[in-house]
């Protein structure tokens, strides 16, 4: 078993679980969003633009879940740098130890949902949002050192820039490979939102139980392809 981990190439294998984390970004977004007053965790982006409309009055949006949100994520990217200063190699023990914090804290967070109720007090909404902003800072981290082109787990922006600028529609310049990696991502963020705002019929909780779920599971796999090439260093290739 060992063995044929190991022979995975890395490269595929980090791909393939950055986009599993991709997916998991979208259902902590819906989430955040539709779950616990209008905060995106993991999308900075929209995170920013909401904080912006909300310090002007518009449409009552919130601004303390948002601001700790962000500021939730920027420590919890700045623990990733920190942790990973001088980690050798793209999948180190590491690396598992931050993805495996990351899911821990979004089952423990998908617990308290769960025990709390569907009508969470407003405290205990924003300390959620801003550890799950914490936590996806971690993943947005981590993923970057993992360094996977076009997969950042957290946003889709660039992707989709990248996508359409290189089609045969604009430059003309993307390759099979990339856009098929880029169109994935995409599809798994929206798939991930889909699949978060139709768990919160059931619970609040629901979406981020099968988020933490999917990132430990991740992490296991990377983890375990890392300690497998440790002692078969002549079996990994490389894409």
């Amino acid at each position: 078993m060992t063995d044929r981990l190991a022979a995975v190439p890395a490269e595929r294998l980090h791909l393939w679980l950055m986009l599993a984390l991709t997916f998991t970004t979208g259902i902590v977004d819906a989430v955040g969003y539709l779950g616990l007053d209008k905060v995106f965790t993991g999308n900075m982006t929209g995170n920013v633009v909401i904080l912006g409309m909300a310090l002007v009055g518009a449409d009552d949006l919130p601004i303390l879940g948002p601001a700790l949100a962000l500021i939730g994520f920027m420590a919890g990217a700045a623990l990733g740098g920190r942790v990973l200063k001088r980690a050798g190699g793209a999948w180190t023990p590491l690396t598992t130890w931050l993805f495996g914090a990351v899911g821990a804290v979004t089952l423990v967070l998908a617990v308290v949902l769960l025990v709390v109720g569907e009508d969470p007090p407003r405290g205990v909404g924003v300390t959620v949002t801003t550890l799950l902003g914490a936590a996806m800072g971690t993943q947005a981290a981590t993923a970057r050192f993992i360094a996977v082109k076009d997969v950042t787990t957290v946003v889709v922006t660039s992707t989709i820039t990248g996508l359409a600028a290189d089609s045969r529609f604009g430059s003309g310049a993307g390759s099979g490979g990339h856009s098929v990696r880029r169109a994935s991502a995409v599809v798994l963020i929206l798939a991930g939102a889909a699949v978060g705002a139709l768990l919160l019929r059931w619970h609040l909780g629901a979406g981020l139980l099968l988020a933490g779920l999917v990132i430990v599971g991740a992490t296991f796999v990377g983890g375990a392809h890392d300690r497998a090439a440790r002692l078969s260093p002549s079996r990994v290739r490389s894409e």
